[in-house]
């Protein structure tokens, strides 16, 4: 059955995106003059009038509003000092219930990633908006704490012995109109693997995930690298997957990652065009690219259904000597020595960066035997109706992306 958005709100205050929370704890707590980002704007966004906001919405029906609702709760009550605490348990919690989540059968699909990305979204509006006055630089450092713990990097870990694979996925995005309804295939598929014991021939294997922003400035900080770089300084994994959104109709492993940003727009409306810079604080090879180590045969042959498995070759170089400038020389072959990268195999966006900084990473820190590339899933469409926040084609599409990531997880 057809699922719509009901026609009124939810009981109780609605204030910048947060659901359920009475007004008397909200007004002394919040101050809406106070900015937030384009991408935190959207949990008003609704495609037509009338209906609920799409964001508030997903995190209502997928079961994480009262996660949200006690993280606020307890930011209200909390004095500025404890607000590291607060954030640091809040995100960690809540994206601990989305994986949880996904685990299980719910009311709600239990393969949507977009709860959990608009409930953190909830977190990081309100502590943007937190009425307390706060040390230069703090409520910055708040959102950065409590965003990264709500996307799984504080949980990455080796904490019992065994073989790991390390994946990310990443967040919904060209979330404008009606779009604001996409979801991520790669992001549910982190949900999904987190955790998950797969059984392989050479025996069992933990798989461990986060979920990486749409954002050009979370990556110039370092979120790659501070999910990949402490487990190969650490305890090498045996192999490093980035994954992302890709083409229609297919999967693709990509042979080649590229050193340059192509300029689109991220989650937030804002663009990055040139190299890509270094994280500060890790050893960083300056390679204009770097080749997948992957099993990629073994991926392409091992009959994963029902979408095919292509190892796309193509890239993209400048002439010699004029990085950013000229026309780029397209192909299938190798590189040309002394020529600056355009476009990787996955393009020239974050799916490419993802894949370029996780095993620049890999490199500098010498973990050269452990596997390391990028997969890209078919692209995921929408509900066929642009009031529908799903229905089942629409389910049963990413259900079938999904497992097929794990199926080819379980490959590598």
């Amino acid at each position: 059955m057809r699922l719509r958005w009901v026609t009124a709100l939810v009981a109780g205050l609605v204030l910048g995106g947060l659901p359920g929370v009475a007004s008397a704890e909200v007004e002394p707590c919040f101050d809406g003059r106070l900015p937030v980002t384009v991408e935190e704007r959207r949990l008003d966004d609704a495609p037509t009038p009338g209906l609920p906001a799409v964001g508030p919405e997903l995190v209502r029906v997928g079961g994480l509003a009262d996660e949200v609702g006690r993280v606020v709760g307890e930011l209200c009550a909390a004095p500025a000092g404890r607000a590291e605490q607060v954030v640091s348990a809040g995100g960690r919690a809540l994206w601990r219930a989305a994986v949880e989540r996904a685990r299980r059968d719910t009311a709600w699909d239990s393969y949507d990633d977009r709860p959990l990305y608009w409930a953190r979204l909830q977190l990081t509006r309100a502590v943007r908006q937190w009425a307390v006055a706060l040390a230069p630089g703090k409520r910055e450092r708040l959102v950065r704490r409590l965003d990264l713990a709500a996307r799984g990097v504080a949980d990455v870990g080796f904490r019992a012995p065994g073989r790991r694979v390390l994946v990310t996925g990443f967040d919904p995005f060209q979330l404008t109109g009606t779009s604001v309804r996409r979801s991520n295939p790669a992001g549910a598929a982190a949900l999904r693997l987190d955790g998950r014991v797969i059984d392989t021939a050479a025996g069992k294997v933990v798989v461990e995930a986060a979920v990486l922003p749409v954002l050009w400035g979370a990556f110039d900080e370092g979120i790659v690298e501070r999910v990949y770089g402490p487990a190969f300084a650490e305890q090498r994994p045996a192999a490093v997957v980035t994954i992302s959104q890709g083409r229609p109709g297919r999967f693709d492993v990509e042979r080649w990652a590229a050193r340059w940003r192509g300029g689109s727009p991220d989650n937030n409306d804002v663009g990055a065009r040139g190299p890509v810079p270094d994280a500060r604080g890790w050893p960083q090879p300056a390679l204009e690219f770097i080749e997948t180590s992957l099993p990629v045969r073994k991926m392409v042959d091992a009959g994963t259904a029902p979408y095919p498995v292509h190892f796309n070759r193509s890239f993209c170089e400048w002439p010699v000597g004029t990085p950013g400038a000229g026309t780029p020389s397209c192909r299938t072959d190798e590189p040309t020595p002394g020529a600056a990268a355009a476009v990787g195999s996955g393009g020239d966006y974050l799916s490419n960066e993802s894949m370029y900084r996780a095993n620049r990473v890999r490199l500098g820190l010498g973990a050269t035997g452990v596997l390391g590339g990028h997969l890209h899933t078919p692209v995921l469409g929408q509900p066929a109706d642009p009031t529908a926040l799903t229905d089942a084609a629409f389910e049963a599409e990413r259900r079938r992306i999904v497992d097929q990531v794990t199926a080819l997880v379980a490959v590598v």
